[in-house]
């Protein structure tokens, strides 16, 4: 908690770049959405295209332990229902003792844009906040409107579509435990070449959650993370919304839900 704490407050000590209009912030050599291409049920497939400077990375969807997730809000577009986002499974960025998951030099990140009147075509418009790092991170504000849809799917978000975590519909079996914060969690993975497990909870951001630490257990591997919710307290860890993402020499893979075994006993 410390490092992501202290990370956040640096970044907002720094504040929004100068506001002259689409100014690029350091790192960043540009930013746009795709203009993609409308499918047989009336979606809107689409990406947000994000390149970086050499060396320069974004994150994922859940940074780690520090990092800055990104957030959008698509108030000015016309027609929009619902957005859903469609993530290239993200690298393991190590740098000294600390563990990050994003990007570097390039991000596609595919959505999936549902209309509101399946008769009319979808205009996106979005505000995007998201933190970009080198040595330091330097939060990063764009407004980006996309052109009309294309005819024919995008070659560039279809590779990015390919590159998102095999799904597995294997539910592996957890445990729980209540800590002065909040809630750990242990999850016996079927797997042994792990080199990171990122945890999550659908639909709740707001919930803090560790970089699991990994040992063996026999054939398998045991996972455990902490999850922290704003209240700083334990509460009831729905674990059927829980999204498991494993990141090692297989290959990237995602796992939802794990059948809870029951609630040891604190020492």
């Amino acid at each position: 908690m410390t490092i992501r704490t202290t990370l956040i407050s640096l970044c907002t000590a720094l504040a929004v770049l100068p506001a002259a209009a689409q100014q690029l912030p350091p790192g960043v050599q540009s930013a746009q959405l795709l203009p993609g291409w409308t499918d047989a049920d009336g979606n809107r497939i689409s990406a947000l295209e994000l390149r970086l400077e050499p060396g320069w990375k974004t994150y994922w969807r859940n940074p780690g332990d520090s990092g800055l997730p990104p957030s959008f809000e698509w108030q000015e577009s016309d027609n929009l229902a619902k957005i859903s986002f469609h993530w290239p499974a993200p690298e393991a960025i190590r740098s000294g003792d600390e563990l990050t998951l994003g990007y570097h030099d390039l991000l596609v990140l595919p959505f999936t844009a549902e209309p509101t009147d399946p008769a009319r075509p979808i205009e996106l418009a979005a505000s995007i906040d998201l933190g970009v790092c080198e040595k330091i991170c330097v939060p990063a504000h764009f407004e980006l409107q996309a052109p009309a849809a294309g005819e024919n799917p995008d070659p560039q978000i279809e590779t990015a579509l390919a590159r998102m975590p095999e799904p597995l519909s294997i539910r592996p079996d957890c445990t729980r435990q209540d800590i002065a914060d909040g809630i750990q969690l242990s999850v016996l993975l079927p797997r042994q070449k792990i080199d990171v497990a990122a945890m999550e909870l659908k639909d709740r951001p707001d919930i803090w959650v560790s970089t699991a630490t990994l040992e063996p257990s026999g054939n398998d591997t045991r996972a455990t993370a902490d999850f922290v919710p704003p209240s700083g307290e334990p509460f009831d860890l729905d674990v059927s919304s829980l999204l498991i993402t494993l990141i090692g020499e297989d290959g990237t893979v995602e796992m939802r839900g794990c059948d809870l075994q029951g609630t040891p006993s604190v020492d």
